[in-house]
C-alpha cells in the first residue's frame, strides 16, 4: 500500500483531498506545518495557527489517520520572509506564495514526508498532474485544476520535474462547490470555514505593517504624471535586430521629478507597488491616482490618474537567464528559438497569448495585448492548452 503525507493545513480543500486519498486506498498521514511564531504582527489577538492546527487535528481524527505537527518557521523565516524583506528593500515585489511551494510545501516538507516512509506527499491544490511517455521516460504535466475559478497550478509555477513526480493534487478534478458539499456530508469542522487570506501559512498578517517593522519609514514625495506627457510619444528608434527591439521595450520608463507635479508625501517607496491604488492618501484628483512606478534611489513614488493611464502598460517583458524556469525540460527554447503560449503575469488573470523569445541575454515574452501592471519580482507562467510549462520571474 502506498503512504501518502498530507499537508493538512486546516482548511477545507486539505481535508477533503487527505479523505479521497484514504477512499483511493494510500495510507494516509496528515502532516501540518507550523511556520510562523512571531504574533506581535498578527492583526487581531486570535492566534490563527493554533486555531488551524486544531481543526486540522480534528479532521485527522474524524478520518482516522495519524497528524502531527511539523515546526519549519526557522526555514520559513530564512526562504520566504528574508527574501521579502530583501526584495521590498530593493525595489521588487515578491511572491511568497510561488517561494513558499516551492521551498516550503515541496521541499522542506517533501523530505520530512519522505524521510516518513512516504511516496507521495499531496496537498489541497486546485491543480492536476498529468504524466506522459516521451523517449521512453515518464514526463510529469503540471495541468490546470477543472474549477476555472480556483485553478492554483500558477502558484506551483516553480516546480520541478522531481517534485512533481512525488506530487499528488486530489482535487484538482473538483469544483470548490463540489468540495465543500464532500466536507458537508462528512460533517467535517473546516467544511464552511472562509478561504484563508493573507500570507500563505503566517496567518492574517497586514503586510505592509509586517515590513515597516523591519524597513525603516523614509520620507519622501509622490509626483504625478500627466497622461498625456511627451515620454508616452517619444518616437521609437530604429532597432538592428529584433533582440535590441525586445530590449527597449521591456525596459521601464525612467521618470524624473521634474517631469510631474508633486500631489503629496509617502513613507517610503519599498512600501508600495506598481498598480496600487490604496494607502496613497492623496485626494482632489478628477480620476483615482494609480502608482505607474517606484524609483526607491531618490525615494520618489510616480503616479497617473485612472486605470488607463499609458503609464501603466507595456507588452513586453524580460526574464534573466537564470531566473528561467521550465517545468516541461523537454519544452525549453534554444537561442534564437521562439513559442506560441498562453501566458499570465499574476494568479487570479486571464490567461493572454504571447510569444515567447529567447536569447543568450534572457527570455522575452512578449503580449499581443498590452498587460497592465507588469511588476518586477513577481512571476511570468505560461502555458500550452491546459498545462503549465514554465515560469520566471519578471525583472
Amino acid at each position: 500500500m502506498k503512504r501518502v503525507v498530507v499537508g493538512l493545513s486546516g482548511g477545507v480543500d486539505s481535508s477533503v483531498a487527505a479523505y479521497l486519498l484514504k477512499e483511493q486506498g494510500y495510507e494516509v498521514i496528515g502532516l501540518f506545518m507550523k511556520n510562523w511564531h512571531d504574533d506581535s504582527v498578527t492583526i487581531s489577538n486570535e492566534c490563527p495557527w493554533l486555531e488551524d492546527s486544531n481543526d486540522a487535528l480534528l479532521v485527522a481524527e474524524k478520518l482516522g489517520i495519524p497528524f502531527q505537527t511539523v515546526d519549519l518557521s526557522e526555514e520559513y523565516k530564512d526562504r520566504i520572509v528574508d527574501y521579502m524583506f530583501k526584495e521590498y528593500e530593493n525595489g521588487r515585489t515578491p511572491n511568497p506564495d510561488v517561494l513558499c511551494n516551492r521551498e516550503i510545501k515541496f521541499d522542506v516538507f517533501m523530505k520530512i514526508a519522505l524521510s516518513l516512509g512516504a511516496d507521495f506527499v499531496a496537498t489541497g491544490h486546485y491543480c492536476r498532474k498529468g504524466i506522459l511517455e516521451k523517449d521512453g521516460k515518464e514526463i510529469y504535466q503540471l495541468l490546470a485544476g477543472i474549477d476555472n475559478n480556483k485553478d492554483q497550478s500558477y502558484f506551483l509555477c516553480q516546480l520541478s520535474q522531481e517534485q512533481l513526480a512525488k506530487s499528488l493534487f486530489p482535487i484538482g478534478e473538483l469544483t470548490k462547490p463540489q468540495v465543500r458539499e464532500i466536507a458537508s456530508k462528512l460533517d467535517l469542522i473546516t467544511a464552511e470555514k472562509k478561504d484563508s487570506q493573507g500570507l500563505c501559512f503566517i496567518g492574517k498578517v497586514r503586510l505592509p505593517e509586517f515590513l515597516q517593522q523591519q524597513l525603516q519609514p523614509k520620507e519622501g514625495i509622490i509626483v504625478e504624471i500627466d497622461k498625456s506627457d511627451s515620454i508616452y510619444n517619444a518616437e521609437r528608434p530604429i532597432f538592428e535586430t529584433v533582440e535590441s527591439q525586445l530590449s527597449h521595450d521591456a525596459q521601464s520608463i525612467q521618470y524624473l521629478q521634474t517631469m510631474g507635479k508633486q500631489v503629496g508625501k509617502h513613507q517610503g517607496a519599498h512600501y508600495f507597488t506598481i498598480g496600487q491604488r490604496k494607502g496613497l492618501n492623496v485626494g482632489g484628483t478628477k480620476e483615482a491616482l494609480f502608482i505607474i512606478a517606484t524609483d526607491i534611489m531618490t525615494n520618489t513614488i510616480y503616479t497617473g490618474q485612472g486605470q488607463s493611464h499609458p503609464g501603466l502598460f507595456r507588452n513586453t517583458l524580460k526574464v534573466q537567464p537564470q531566473e528561467i524556469h521550465w517545468i516541461r525540460e523537454d519544452l525549453r527554447l534554444n537561442n534564437g528559438e521562439t513559442m506560441e503560449v498562453m501566458a499570465r503575469i499574476r494568479y487570479r488573470q486571464v490567461l493572454q497569448k504571447a510569444t515567447l523569445y529567447q536569447f543568450e541575454s534572457g527570455l522575452y515574452v512578449v503580449f499581443r495585448e498590452p498587460q497592465s501592471a507588469i511588476t518586477e519580482g513577481q512571476f511570468v507562467a505560461w502555458n500550452v492548452g491546459d498545462e503549465l510549462v514554465g515560469s520566471g520571474v519578471i525583472s
